[in-house]
């Protein structure tokens, strides 16, 4: 029929997860001043109570009105949170049936649920040879269908990813501090170092999330109980891939980078919670 049906990611999960999310703050009320931070914005002035902070007490104010008084404050908003999507070949690996790279959207869609509800902006960023995608950040909970739709766009490539070329092209775009969340995954060594050198690069002026899906075929030949000497010769080749990986973790961190290696299946809860722990510290 000559017609172009865009096959859109399934939310279903999303849904659920963000409902479910959602509910549960409802259970104890939604209050501004308990999230204070560095970057924390002023809101009122209240009379103290006992059992508050007394850091926050204000002295000039209360010399002034004869009474103790302290600061409120509210979480900033309006930041940028850019997900970037690694969409090279290691992203096609299935993970619990479902391609990495799949896995990855889903929780960032959740992730953008959430952050769309709490005032944030959010775009999207797909890269790996080059750079297939870019969308600039959107604000409000109605630009939730277009962030779907760009996931959409995001395709498997056969190809090596270029970390390099892509987050430097990322950097170039990004005109004031965002939040940028990097969903990928490495392998050999090599390419590590490649990855650490452009990370750095990205977090002088941004903060990171990088965040990789554990459960590969290494962890599965790990475990494995061998039958015969090939698989053992398997599982020490493996070990050492794990432990190269979880030095290229502890580099990562070390330059301030928020470092996720959690199971695909909770994945989108252990994101949602460090976004709400760096909001908390106010780290953007």
């Amino acid at each position: 029929m000559d017609h172009t049906i865009e096959v859109v990611p399934n939310v279903r999960g999303v849904h659920g997860t963000a409902l479910q999310f959602f509910v549960q703050e409802a259970i104890y009320g939604i209050k501004a001043q308990v999230q204070k931070g560095e970057g924390a914005e002023f809101e009122a002035l209240r009379e103290y109570s006992p059992g508050q902070d007394s850091r926050f007490i204000d002295w000039k104010h209360s010399a002034r009105h004869r009474k103790l008084v302290c600061k409120e404050f509210r979480t900033e908003r309006n930041h940028q949170v850019i997900m970037a999507f690694d969409t090279g070949y290691l992203m096609l690996e299935p993970v619990d049936g479902i391609a990495r790279l799949d896995h990855a959207i889903n929780a960032g869609l959740v992730l953008a649920w959430v952050s769309l509800q709490g005032g944030d902006l959010v775009g999207t960023y797909g890269f790996d040879a080059r750079v297939r995608h870019f969308m600039g950040p959107l604000r409000g909970v109605s630009s939730f269908a277009r962030l779907q739709r760009a996931t959409a766009e995001l395709d498997y490539h056969h190809q090596e990813t270029n970390f390099t070329l892509g987050l430097a092209e990322l950097n170039a775009r990004l005109k004031r501090r965002a939040l940028v969340i990097l969903f990928t995954d490495f392998v050999d060594t090599i390419t590590a170092e490649l990855l650490i050198e452009s990370m750095q690069r990205v977090a002088n002026r941004h903060l990171v999330v990088f965040v990789t899906q554990r459960g590969s075929a290494l962890q599965r030949a790990v475990d494995a109980a061998p039958a015969r000497f090939a698989d053992v010769a398997q599982a020490v080749i493996a070990h050492d891939f794990l432990r190269e990986r979880s030095i290229v973790f502890e580099r990562l961190e070390r330059l301030g980078i928020h470092c996720l290696d959690v199971p695909s299946r909770g994945l989108p809860v252990a994101l949602i919670n460090r976004y709400l722990l760096i909001k908390q510290r106010g780290l953007i």
